[in-house]
């Protein structure tokens, strides 16, 4: 059975500007794994924090969340009251309880989103300044999309550590 190619591997992807390839790969490499991972994933294992570590349903929230929230630096744009209501949100299971699918969803539309974003990014505003945060911290557009994706990235791989661990009952 031949190995499945990661998305880098499968060439370049249209409308994407060379130097954004690997952002787009990242972004869609962490969707593709998101899905296989939290396939039949039981809804009651969602918000189990092993050893007192982030839940699923928390790294399911925070992917989406920190890509909409850097992008939309990006944009340079200020966050939003919905923004700031899923960021104080995440790591909590809403009133009438996530599904998976929800949460998976979630993250799947936020990295359409930014997909979308990057296939419209000006190559000559990438070292533009933009502030993060209420104290307008330091950032560029690059530094932005950049760190977005490598966030995911590393949040992808902390999910599939959580998932494992708690759907082998180390709770």
């Amino acid at each position: 059975m031949a190995q499945k190619l990661e998305v880098w591997q499968r060439g370049p992807l249209p409308d994407i500007l060379p130097v954004l390839q690997p952002i787009a790969h990242a972004l869609l490499q962490a969707r593709e794994e998101v899905n296989e991972y939290m396939f039949a994933f039981p809804v009651e294992l969602l918000w189990h924090r092993p050893a007192g570590m982030a839940s699923t349903g928390f790294h399911l929230q925070h992917l989406s969340g920190v890509l909409d929230r850097v992008f939309t630096y990006a944009r340079n744009e200020k966050l939003s009251e919905f923004q700031f209501e899923q960021l104080a949100e995440e790591g909590n299971d809403s009133a009438i309880g996530y599904t998976v699918s929800d949460l998976v969803g979630r993250f799947n539309k936020q990295v359409d989103v930014a997909l979308a974003q990057i296939k419209v990014t000006d190559e000559s505003t990438f070292g533009d300044f933009r502030g993060i945060g209420r104290a307008g911290l330091p950032s560029t557009v690059i530094g932005l999309l950049v760190h977005g994706a490598e966030h995911t990235m590393r949040h992808v791989g902390q999910l599939m550590v959580t998932v494992a661990v708690v759907k082998n009952g180390g709770i």
